[in-house]
This record gives C-alpha cells, structure tokens and sequence, in this order.
C-alpha cells in the first residue's frame, strides 16, 4: 500500500452535520437535517431523532463481553472488549493501541450480517453506531459523504429533509431490504444490492472513501486512487482496513407507481425483461411457500415500480400493514404458509396502483428478535430463527432452477421455507470478490432453523444443496449470510477466492482485521 494518499483529517473532514447544527455555512439549512422513521413513511415533515426507530441507540455495555447477530442468533462471539468510536481519531487511537497489544480487531455497525463477517472470538469489537454523522453534502454534484456508522434511516432522512429545505431533489440509489437499520459500512462490506431492475451491486454508487490502515493511516480509496484496495475493501468484509468514511453518488429522487400482478415462474424472466424494456426502475416476486401446494415456488406476486411525473400529487394515506398483521404473516408463514401466502397476495394486489416517492419503496417494517415471541406463541421448546441464503442464476435458468428447488425442499429432510423473493442484479465488473459475475436473477430463501445441532445442520444441508443446484445451471451464491458452502462449492463460485486471501496478507500481514468469517475460510482454504 502505498502512502502517497494519506489524507490529513483536519483538510479533508472540516465540515460535517452532528447532533448539533454544524458550525460551516455549508451546511444544508440551519441545523442537522434529522427525521424519524414513522414521520419518513407518513412523508411528514422533520421530526426529533430522539424518537427515530432508526436512531443510533447503544445498548449497556455486556459485561459478558459476548455478542450476536441480531437476525439468526446463531453467531454468539465472546470478545476481548467492545469499544465505540465516534470519530476518525477514536478509530485510529484504537487501531494502534490494538496492534501494540498485538490484539486483533473485528469492526460491527448493524450486526444483522449473518455469516460472522463482523466479530471474531478473543478481540477487540469496534462498534461504529456512534460514528454516524454526515460529512459533507453537494447537492449540486449529487454526492454526500458519511460516517460508516450511519444507518439508512437517518442517511436517507437527511436526504429528505434537504428536499423540504429548498435542495435539489437527491435520494440514495440503493439499499438492502427487509430492514432498514444497517451501516453503510455494512453494505460496503458485503457489496450489498436492493431490487433495482437495472443496477449493479452498491460499488457502482461509491464514488470514494477513506480507509484507516494497519499503521493508523489514512488513504483515499476510489478508481483513480488506490484502485486495487477499492476494488478489495468493497465486498471484503471489513479484511483490509477500517473504513472510516464512504462518498455516494446519490440519483434523484422520484415518484413511482407500484404496478401488482400474481404470476407464474415460467412466465417470470419475460415479465423482468418486460419491465426493464418499459422503464420500471424497482421490483420483486414473492413466491408461494407452501410445499404441500401446487403453486410451491410456482406461483407468485410480481410488484414492480413505474417512474410518473414529478408534479403527481401524492395520497397522505396508503394501504399498509400494521405490525400486528405483519406478526400474523409471520406467525401463518411458520403455521399455514398457504393462508400466509393467500392474506399477503390480497394486501399487495388492493396496493397496487398506489404512488410512493421512489426512496420509501425501500422502507421495511422489521421487528428485531421477533422470532422469541413467535417461538412462545408457538409453544416452541427450543428458540429458533430463519437463515437467509441467496442463490444466483443465469436469469434464463431460472425456471429450471426453481422447479429443482421444488423437489429438494419438498424432502422430508429438508429445513422448512418460511419465506422467499426473486430480485435481479446486473453484472459486477468492479469488485475483486465479485459475486455478481452476469447478469443474475437472485433467489432468496429464509429456511427455518431451530438452535439445536440437528435443525443447524439440516439448514446447512439444505443449503449445500441449493448451491449444487445453482452452480449446476451456471450460477453462484451469495457469501454474506453462512458458512455453509463446501470448499468446492467456493471454489467454483469464487475462483479468485485463494487470490483473495493473499491479497489479505498483503495489505495486512499481522492480521489485525479478522472475523470469525475469515479464520473459517482461511481454515477452509489451508
């Protein structure tokens, strides 16, 4: 690594948006734009963070020192200690005080990755949440830089309360869905992608960011500088350095119209192809997930998002569902999926036609640890959550694919299907850990996982059979959520996975970044 782009903080970072109104002019309005979550979904105007279910919140401090996802639970990680840092000063004090203890170092902000990616027995746990400030916004080039501890809600309320104020019209481009409070740091980890119809994973919005090294420095990483570690820290999983700022490309904001229909899979490659023709800039397809039904991985609901005139008028209401119907899906998903399937078709079929501006498409309703009062109603024995696994194909194959998924999980021996979506992704030729290596369609599936070694284990089988079926029709899988895949499985689907694990040891020959994730794959790889 070279340090001829060392950045001096006190040049680079001199104006920024706190919880206190920013002490520069170029500030956007008179005091740090904030909006709460319920406010940002009801299109409301500013709101206090203080009652954002968005907001940084930092739990007590464990004395047990031990730590999880917050989705699977099946990651508990007892660390040396868990440090917060709320700058890049913070960041660097502990970097060097880590690598004179010779104590490596796991970095988390979210914690919703599931694959260990962000904690690893026995070090010292940075926690990023703290760290969530906007740095610098140009609304007339449409880029902003943060924090990589921001979550999406206060980045994206920021963004909207630049509209309000007068600004141009910027939105992010993209964001993982299914829950909102995750880091941007997170998303640049993972290479992380939503449902647009024509984007590629989040690289393709990352104009730069700023990566503190093994030493305590600091480089500006973008394609013009240090290309090789931007293409290495983006989809590398916190490995090569702690990325204390990220610079995005923001699109403009827009309004949609949410365009409805059930539709079977055959149908299904057309119906995208169809879509990305006329212009519509998001969408998915829920499919049925009732084995015992014909319209198992047949039948879904294809919703897509079509671009409308900026002057349309928005509605102050819109048909949603209330955290308890979303509980009773969830609670019908695990009990009656054919009812869960029926009432969610019937509620996304009365939405359609609705308007939305084009960022709150994104907004998911997430209930954090949901899966202990679904075990209580249940009268489950042992606790138990659902394992995302994404698996992608050549778009063409998809039908293929998923009538071979059909008999796999259909076995006796199979983990159950609990929920499951189709997106697509376009191909990827910027990242060096690419998963996205074509065009792809990305089949979801959330297979449900009592904790004890026997449900763990049929998951994981289950999985590894999936990916047999994808790599049998020239696909691949996606890494951020187990460590389930065989060495081969890998293999086959990141053949520059060994070149990336000497790419590790080049920029970070003592290992101070690592990861439960890491010592699997470099146990794996050995």
């Amino acid at each position: 690594m070279t340090k001829n782009n060392h950045i001096a903080k006190t040049n680079r970072h001199s104006i920024f948006f706190d919880l206190a109104p920013a002490p520069r002019a170029n500030r956007v309005g008179s005091e740090t734009m904030k909006i709460s979550r319920r406010t940002f979904l009801r299109n409301a105007a500013t709101a206090t963070v203080a009652s954002a279910a968005g907001c940084i919140t930092m739990p007590d401090r464990d004395d047990s020192m031990v730590v999880n996802d917050v989705h699977t639970q099946l990651n508990p990680t007892r660390v040396h200690r868990v440090t917060p840092v709320r700058s890049m000063q913070e960041a660097r004090n502990v970097l060097r005080r880590a690598r004179r203890e010779r104590r490596s170092i796991s970095i988390a902000g979210g914690r919703h990755a599931a694959g260990g990616q962000q904690f690893a027995t026995d070090v010292e746990l940075i926690d990023t949440r703290l760290m969530s400030r906007v740095l610098h916004f140009d609304s007339a080039a449409g880029t902003i830089e943060v924090e990589t501890g921001i979550q999406w809600p206060r980045l994206m309320g920021f963004l909207r309360q630049a509209r309000v104020s007068g600004k141009p019209a910027w939105t992010v481009a993209q964001k993982q869905t299914g829950t909102d409070r995750l880091s941007i740091g997170g998303a640049l980890a993972a290479n992380a992608h939503g449902r647009g119809l024509t984007l590629p994973p989040f690289i393709t919005h990352v104009e730069s960011f700023t990566l503190i090294d093994t030493d305590g420095d600091v480089h500006l990483c973008s394609r013009e500088h240090n290309p090789d570690l931007f293409s290495l820290a983006i989809g590398g999983y916190g490995l090569f350095g702690f990325i204390y700022s990220a610079t995005l490309r923001l699109v403009p904001a827009r309004k949609v119209r949410r365009v409805v229909q059930l539709l079977e899979v055959p149908e299904l490659p057309g119906a995208f192809a169809n879509r990305i023709r006329d212009g519509y800039l998001f969408g998915d397809f829920q499919f049925a997930i009732d084995p015992k039904s014909d319209a198992f991985l047949r039948r879904g609901i294809f919703a897509c998002y079509e671009p409308i005139a900026d002057s349309a008028p928005l509605p102050a209401e819109r048909r949603k569902l209330t955290a308890d119907e979303w509980k009773m899906l969830i609670y019908l998903a695990h009990t009656n999926p054919t009812a869960a399937f029926e009432r969610y078709a019937e509620h996304y079929l009365a939405t359609s036609g609705q308007l939305y501006e084009s960022d709150t498409q994104y907004v998911s309703d997430y209930f954090d640890h949901y899966h202990g009062e679904l075990d209580t109603r249940m009268g489950a024995t042992v606790p138990a959550t659902e394992v995302i696994g994404e698996l992608n194909v050549p778009r063409d194959s998809l039908p293929q694919f998923l009538a071979a998924a059909k008999e796999e999980l259909r076995r006796d021996d199979a983990a159950p299907l609990i929920y499951g979506t189709i997106r697509v992704i376009e191909k990827d030729d910027e990242s060096f850990l690419c998963w996205a290596r074509q065009d792809y369609a990305c089949v979801i599936f959330n297979l449900h996982t009592p904790h004890t070694q026997e449900g763990k284990e049929r998951t994981a089988r289950t999985f590894r059979k999936l990916i047999d079926l994808a790599i049998g029709r020239g696909g691949s899988f996606y890494l951020t959520y187990h460590r389930y895949a065989t060495r081969e499985q890998v293999i086959s689907c990141y053949p520059q996975f060994q070149a990336f694990l000497q790419q590790k040891l080049r920029y970070d020959p003592e290992e101070l970044f690592q990861s439960n994730w890491y010592r699997h794959y470099k146990q794996v790889f050995a």
